[in-house]
């Protein structure tokens, strides 16, 4: 059984990294190798000369052939269930039952849609099975279930391709969702119509009727959502506030349904069946006989349980919770012992067969190397037999988890809780036996709800000042996957029970991926990176020994950031410590994030074409906060100009933002790069004429290619020789405009655009190459640009600026 399920894991693994499907006959082949392999194997060994030793071998290619073709079978139908170009933002009316629990966001709510039908001016379309919506303004009556009518607007599914960024369109490929979209709204719009109850989806019904009631139990907001997120899994509906205090505390685990929580519940759930089970016997004797308690006891727990993880969604944690406490329930029935290590490989090798797609989320590789050390540092199952014991065996399994995780964390998240370690030690006995099951209890009385939320309160006074504290949170570069994978397997063998030499060789290959420092630019040498910001600016400009960010991105109405949500984290992966910040202008989609990135690099100097709100600190190398034309500084060989605007443009009174754009000329005497902001026609002829016969190896189009921009006369001096365009995917704007494109394709720029190529990075030490994060790292369930896209058709009432970033 071993090569059989270590190479079903190892096929699917190998599928996941296919840029682009194969045909359907394809996979067919490999499935028909695999059958005459498995074929050989159950016939060839007994006879076969050394049969032991490749009878494995055969069996684990055999294995893997299955796992790769199946998985690209499965994901071929996925891919067909996509949204096709030619109704993208079309003004299309949708009719469909609410497949999910909606979630609240300040502006409405969203909800998945299991499409009926759709038409587009009464002709029938053929829409995705499943949709994503979001609608401004949802009833507060709306549950999973009913059915409605919406005029909507759709998109292919698109999201921010950053490297260790949130990979969107991998998150909606694994719900299935073939597009998402907009409700539409306004005087011409008609309303949405209520067409009326399904009878599906009932447990969804359920876990909304249930996030209901808490809420209106629980007075208290905040600890509502926690309560809602622990009974349902509804972690929508925690606090954004709250989230990064457990994440910053190392307790985010413990505020979804974990398996800590499924496996608690299946051992009440087996003792509350065994006592119902022996009350039985005198009525019905013979049940007993035929369904021993201990055997009734755990098929019911085990019942009870699957019911739990269901009510909560379902997720990687819930799985292989089920799936391990089954096999345990399965192999006690019949009398078997298997090892660990089949186990552990076996409930992996049932979460990918359920899900094949699970294995790309992190908490899938969280949940189960966490489970693998457990099992590693206590193999034999030791009991404990006071309560010293048992808190030393806590306090040890936690101190394993927090060592051999670290690597691991920083790979996927970039940071580990330096106290997670404690706070741990104080909120895993809290939450998983007062909290958790004051929240299931409260389902027979809500009053109960109120003592969960206190004990939650209590919790969060505690929890809240230890995020403060100096070094709560370690940040570090991410790694690169080999030395992850080679960090993590030495923090294993670092705390396992073996000989002292073992540990030491183990914190020798943890060592590098703890202290890895990403590579630099040369002296006199520059970079120039476009990180996918949707419809906004930043630029992220690196020398041998400092860094520069030109604009911080946008503000989104319903909330929060690019700074908060995107560039913070980039810059943190990156090892990122910004000597300068330069915002080119007051507009939000340029200075949106501004604060959110100062207040993550507070060293950063300030340099801009307005004087912000907040208290303005000097920047060392140009002297003044206000950009003017002049100001000049060298840093590591490269020399930084600002050429825009004068200091008489500061004084003219109501003069545009865009026209005050700051303009950066970065070079290091053989290559160019111009930073624009979003300077129009009169800024850039000026410029033409002060720069004569000058040329650049890259241009960040001024405006993200708006009309108003990329003048002929503009073009014409510079003649770049690499444009960059950031703009968000079908923005309401249309930028990039399509003569703006023609003219840099006149003077034979090459261009390129965010929501085709992701993040985007240049250097000065190979000119004519340009990397485009989508291409490098391109997979069969990521946006792809047609072939030919049709006419642009009147764009939403709302653009990408409106939907909540969360999603």
């Amino acid at each position: 059984m071993w090569p059989w399920l270590a190479g079903w894991a190892i096929g699917v693994a190998l599928q996941w990294q296919q840029p682009q499907l194969w045909p359907v006959a394809a996979y067919g082949v490999v499935l028909c190798v695999a059958l005459v392999a498995a074929w050989a194997w159950r016939v060839a060994p007994a006879a076969a000369v050394g049969g032991r030793v490749w009878q494995p071998g055969l069996a684990l290619l055999c294995a893997a052939l299955l796992g790769f073709a199946t998985t690209g079978w499965r994901a071929l139908p996925l891919q067909a269930d996509v949204l096709a170009p030619q109704w993208e933002e079309r003004p299309l009316w949708l009719r469909g039952v609410v497949a999910d629990l909606p979630q609240s966001h300040p502006d409405g709510q969203m909800l998945v849609v299991r499409v009926d039908s759709a038409d587009l001016d009464g002709r029938p379309v053929e829409l995705p099975k499943r949709v994503r919506l979001f609608w401004p303004a949802a009833p507060d009556t709306l549950k999973a279930g009913q059915v409605w009518r919406w005029p909507v607007r759709l998109r292919a599914p698109h999201g921010l391709a950053n490297p260790h960024g949130f990979d969107r369109e991998l998150w909606l490929w694994e719900q299935g969702i073939g597009a998402t979209g907009v409700v539409r709204s306004g005087r011409q719009v008609p309303a949405p119509e209520w067409v009326g109850d399904s009878a599906r989806h009932p447990i969804d019904r359920w876990r909304g009727e249930l996030t209901s009631a808490v809420v209106q139990r629980v007075t208290d907001a905040r600890a509502a959502g926690v309560i809602a997120a622990l009974l349902v899994g509804n972690q929508s509906a925690i606090a954004r506030d709250d989230w990064q205090v457990y994440r910053d505390t190392g307790v985010a685990h413990l505020m979804a349904i974990s398996g800590l929580h499924i496996t608690l519940f299946a051992w009440l759930a087996t003792r509350l069946v065994g006592l119902v089970w022996r009350r039985l016997a005198p009525v019905w004797p013979g049940l007993l006989l035929r369904w021993p308690t201990p055997v009734a006891a755990a098929l019911g727990g085990l019942l009870l349980a699957t019911a739990y993880a269901l009510l909560a969604g379902w997720g990687v944690p819930a799985q292989r919770t089920v799936f391990m406490l089954a096999t345990v329930v399965v192999l006690r029935w019949h009398g078997l012992d298997w090892p660990w290590p089949l186990v552990w490989l076996w409930c992996l090798a049932l979460v990918l067969a359920a899900d094949p797609w699970a294995g790309l989320q992190p908490g899938f590789w969280l949940s189960f190397v966490a489970v693998m050390l457990l099992f590693v540092s206590n193999p034999q199952g030791q009991q404990t037999a006071s309560a010293g014991q048992a808190l030393r065996s806590m306090l040890r399994e936690q101190s394993v988890m927090t060592l051999a995780l670290a690597p691991l964390t920083l790979l996927l998240f970039g940071q580990v809780s330096v106290v997670g370690l404690l706070a741990n030690l104080l909120a895993i006995p809290w939450v998983t036996l007062l909290v958790t099951p004051l929240v299931l209890l409260g389902v027979l009385a809500a009053p109960v709800w109120d003592v969960a939320a206190w004990a939650l309160t209590v919790m969060s006074a505690v929890l809240q000042p230890m995020a403060q504290w100096p070094l709560a949170v370690w940040h570090a570069p991410a790694p690169p996957w080999p030395v992850a994978v080679m960090g993590v397997c030495g923090a294993v063998l670092a705390v396992v029970r073996v000989p002292l030499p073992w540990r030491c060789l183990g914190a020798l290959l943890a060592w590098p991926a703890l202290a890895f420092v990403p590579a630099r630019p040369a002296a006199g040498a520059f970079d120039v990176w476009a990180p996918d910001v949707g419809q906004g600016s930043a630029i992220l400009v690196r020398t041998a020994h400092h860094s520069l960010l030109f604009d911080a991105g946008a503000r989104y109405r319903s909330g929060g950031d690019v700074g908060e949500r995107v560039l913070v984290p980039w810059l943190r992966r990156l090892g990122e410590r910004l000597d300068v910040l330069v915002i080119s202008h007051r507009d939000s989609d340029h200075a949106g994030g501004a604060d959110s990135v100062l207040r993550a690099q507070p060293q950063a100097g300030w340099l801009a074409s307005y004087v912000p709100t907040h208290a303005t600190r000097g920047f060392a190398p140009t002297g003044p906060a206000l950009c003017e034309t002049g100001q000049r500084w060298v840093w590591d060989g490269v020399t930084f100009e600002v050429k825009h605007p004068d200091p008489a443009d500061h004084l003219r009174v109501g003069a545009p933002a865009n026209a005050l754009s700051c303009v950066l000329r970065i070079s290091n005497g053989r290559q160019v790069a111009w930073l624009t902001g979003d300077v129009g026609h009169d800024q850039e002829v000026r410029l033409a004429a002060r720069h004569p016969g000058e040329r650049a190896d890259v241009l960040v189009v001024p405006h993200h290619g708006s009309r108003s921009s990329s003048s002929p006369v503009w073009l014409n001096e510079l003649m770049p020789t690499w444009a960059l365009i950031q703009a968000g995917h079908l923005n309401r704007f249309g930028h990039p405009a399509p003569e703006v494109v023609a003219r840099y394709e006149a003077r034979g720029a090459q261009w390129r655009a965010s929501p085709s190529c992701g993040e985007m990075r240049w250097s000065s030490a190979q000119p004519d190459q340009l990397h485009c994060h989508r291409d490098a790292a391109r997979r069969y369930w990521h946006w792809r640009a047609p072939a030919q896209r049709p006419d642009r058709h009147t764009m939403p009432e709302r653009g990408d600026d409106a939907m909540p970033a969360a999603d």
